[in-house]
């Protein structure tokens, strides 16, 4: 795995230089002349932990979560406070862990992001299925919130036993849906799972449709070795035959592909954080992608807590990225919604993306990975299809190493990928 991703960060930056993240940052974020700005909050409390979820998250208790959060509005203040007026963003999500456990302050976490910034694309917020209840819903909704992802996994019986998942409340979860609407409710599954079928797949979508959604989310089960998941991964041949399977499936019902692993029943109906050309991160774990360089906060909420408390910004690592390597994480995270548009790359990096990359999107056509149309790069099912393979290297090689080395230290001195 780490030689296929060296090598194509190789041939993609023109270098041998690696990505370095070192333990060093900026007091002060230079963010005021980013466009296309998103913004994305961590909420790390959970009930109980999932074995096989990657993602930075501790126990829940009421005193933790109310320090952090005190914490958090702290982080929202300086990091953004430094700056004069409202810079107009896109969009705010919060991510987890289970942010509706601190449902009651996400009011004041909205409130506090909205002294600094204009939102235009809405808020979004990630549910247990255990939280779709019209308490929890009206509170989300009174707070500002427009969109909600609850985190189903599977709606069968057999795959919630795999994953160490209660049985999802479904008719309660649908009248509180019918009961306090959104602009978007989307629902995510894990994909390839051992012995998963079109047909369990296709099953868990109209399930997903009739009982409220109007977006789902078919996200790659992925085996990260810090976690104590025992699942197995699903085989290349299989695990292909089963993403060209409901991506037809989909194409012939008429959904909307917005991305690699989501489909949308309304054309309007969207819910990703991570298709933005830049955005700010708050809260431990939380990342935030500038012009020319990227940062990571600490993963220790203790440690978190006490950096903010004493008026610093919690970065544990910063890649200051030279002008190839931003290009290729542009690249790579532009093309989870399945298209690259040639002009956009150029208003961003002032070049066009034909000299930079032009061989490389030659050789994606002949392969028959891309297509290209007015202007625009749009993957095939094939290419989806590889994306979603090299993804898979990527997450192992470079976001396992990393986020397994932060688990265990606050703030590491050095990580080179």
């Amino acid at each position: 795995m780490g030689i296929l991703t060296s090598l194509t960060r190789m041939w993609l930056t023109r270098s041998v230089e690696p990505f370095r993240f070192r333990n060093e940052y900026d007091g002060r974020l230079p963010y005021e002349a980013c466009d296309q700005l998103g913004l994305y909050v961590h909420i790390p409390f959970c009930r109980s932990i999932c074995n096989f979820c990657p993602y930075c998250k501790v126990v829940y208790s009421r005193e933790m979560c109310d320090r952090y959060v005190d914490a958090l509005l702290r982080e929202i203040h300086l990091a953004a406070g430094q700056q004069p007026g409202r810079k107009t963003v896109t969009s705010l999500y919060f991510g987890g862990g289970t942010p509706a456990l601190a449902a009651g302050r996400l009011g004041e976490i909205i409130g506090a992001l909205e002294t600094h910034f204009r939102i235009t694309q809405g808020i979004g917020v990630e549910l247990h299925p255990e939280d779709v209840t019209p308490p929890v819903l009206r509170t989300l909704q009174a707070a500002g919130v427009t969109k909600i992802s609850i985190g189903i996994q599977s709606f069968q019986r057999k795959y919630q036993r795999i994953l160490g998942r209660r049985e999802v409340p479904l008719e309660a979860m649908r009248r509180a849906l019918a009961e306090v609407p959104f602009e978007t409710v989307s629902m995510d599954f894990i994909f390839a799972l051992p012995e998963q079928t079109a047909e369990d797949l296709k099953a868990d979508m109209e399930t997903a449709f009739q009982s409220g959604a109007n977006h789902v989310a078919i996200y790659p089960f992925i085996d990260f070795t810090f976690t104590s998941s025992q699942v197995k991964p699903m085989p290349k041949r299989e695990k292909r035959a089963l993403l060209d399977a409901i991506t037809d499936y989909c194409r012939a019902r008429g959904y909307v592909r917005s991305s690699i692993w989501t489909f949308a029943k309304e054309p309007d109906a969207s819910y990703s954080s991570m298709t933005r050309e830049n955005f700010l991160g708050f809260g431990c774990s939380a990342t935030t992608l500038l012009k020319d360089q990227f940062k990571i906060n600490t993963f220790s909420v203790d440690a978190y807590i006490k950096r903010v408390t004493e008026g610093t910004l919690p970065t544990a690592l910063t890649l200051r990225f030279t002008p190839r390597q931003r290009m290729v994480y542009y690249l790579f995270w532009t093309a989870y919604s399945t298209r690259v548009n040639a002009g956009d790359f150029e208003a961003f990096f002032g070049v066009p993306l034909e000299r930079m990359y032009g061989r490389e999107l030659e050789l994606g056509a002949l392969l028959g990975l891309l297509t290209r149309e007015n202007g625009e790069y749009r993957m095939t099912p094939k290419g989806a299809f590889y994306y979603h393979y090299y993804e898979n290297f990527y997450a192992l090689a470079y976001i396992d190493k990393m986020w397994g080395i932060l688990r265990q230290e606050a703030f590491p001195q050095e990580i080179t990928l």
